[in-house]
């Protein structure tokens, strides 16, 4: 099967780990799957939170690409409401410039956190996240020096200009956004870990491939391997996924009741909040691999990227080995012979 396999990891504070070690664990990992074969491996934004360390992708993929050789490293995403596009620009286009060719730019459409620290991130400027496609056309064209002759910053160039520009990515979750993506030529990212419902990623595939039939679509999908199925399905257990709606028609995944509640308080508007099942993929290699073989096949999907939400570090990592491109190579050729 001609796919790819990435991972995305979130920076989970794991097992009393300080968040020294927490991100020294996403260094290791990182180097880990370089030595796996990992096609790429991405980095999140998430602010004001004590679960993750993950705050700053921009800044992690630079060290990253400092402690790795060969894998692509990546944001997964830079959360652009809060952000010039000129800004993101120039970041990437030094990280580009430093090691060519192997910087992914990964947008994401999320604030990454809750009201306030959106406040935060947007203190002394106006923005209610309306503008998006306008931000993401704009840093479309700094990354390519193509800003038209009638936009008003003409002429600006997102300096140092790469040799190799990063890949750009955008993030989603939604027809919505893999439309967008499909009609502005940019590779797309839908985020099953986030919306696992079959219909929205079949449309989401339709709308894509409709505006650009030869891009490069992907799924984020969450996943945990382990020796036997039994194994997997204890360590998965009753993971839960919590979303608060809000009254203005949003919809946010949060990491429990209690954050979701606080968003919708935080929100000033009114709000409700419910759980659904984790759909997450579990078993044995083996197993796993048939279900991504059978996406590819059903969604045209050139990509997945893992994302592991297992708080048990040997657990998290031993999945990682066993769903690697080497592994999952050696497993073939075994079959065969």
């Amino acid at each position: 099967m001609s796919y790819s396999l990435g991972i995305l990891d979130q920076s989970p504070i794991i097992e009393d780990a300080t968040n020294e070690q927490t991100l020294q664990n996403t260094v290791a990992l990182a180097q880990k799957a370089e030595q796996l074969g990992y096609s790429r491996f991405w980095v999140s934004e998430h602010h004001n939170t004590d679960t993750l360390a993950g705050t700053s992708p921009e800044v992690l993929v630079s060290y990253l690409l400092a402690k790795t050789k060969s894998i692509n490293i990546g944001s997964g995403g830079v959360m652009l409401q809060h952000y010039s596009p000129y800004k993101v620009a120039e970041n990437f286009h030094v990280l580009a410039s430093l090691e060519p060719g192997r910087v992914d730019l990964g947008i994401g459409k999320a604030p990454g956190g809750l009201p306030l620290s959106t406040k935060a991130l947007q203190y002394g400027t106006i923005n209610k996240g309306e503008d998006f496609e306008e931000r993401l056309t704009f840093l479309q064209h700094l990354l390519d020096d193509t800003v038209p002759v009638e936009h008003d910053l003409h002429g600006v160039l997102a300096t140092p200009i790469p040799k190799v520009k990063p890949s750009l990515f955008l993030l989603g979750a939604s027809s919505q956004s893999a439309a967008l993506a499909g009609k502005l030529g940019i590779a797309f990212v839908f985020a099953r870990f986030i919306n696992s419902d079959h219909d929205v990623l079949k449309e989401a595939a339709e709308a894509y491939r409709t505006h650009n039939p030869k891009g490069h679509f992907a799924i984020s999908i969450a996943a945990l391997a382990a020796p036997t199925k039994e194994e997997a399905k204890d360590l998965v257990g009753e993971q839960k996924i919590t979303k608060v709606h809000l009254a203005s028609g949003r919809s946010l995944t949060l990491n429990s009741v209690e954050l979701a509640e606080k968003f919708g308080q935080e929100s000033g508007e009114s709000f409700t909040v419910q759980q659904y099942d984790a759909d997450i993929l579990y078993g044995t290699p083996e197993d796993i691999k048939e279900k991504l073989d059978g996406y590819h096949v059903q969604y045209q999907i050139d990509e997945f990227i893992l994302h592991t939400p297992v708080l048990k570090a040997f657990e998290r990592e031993r999945s990682f080995e066993l769903l690697s491109p080497v592994n999952l190579h050696l497993q073939q050729k075994e079959a065969v012979s």
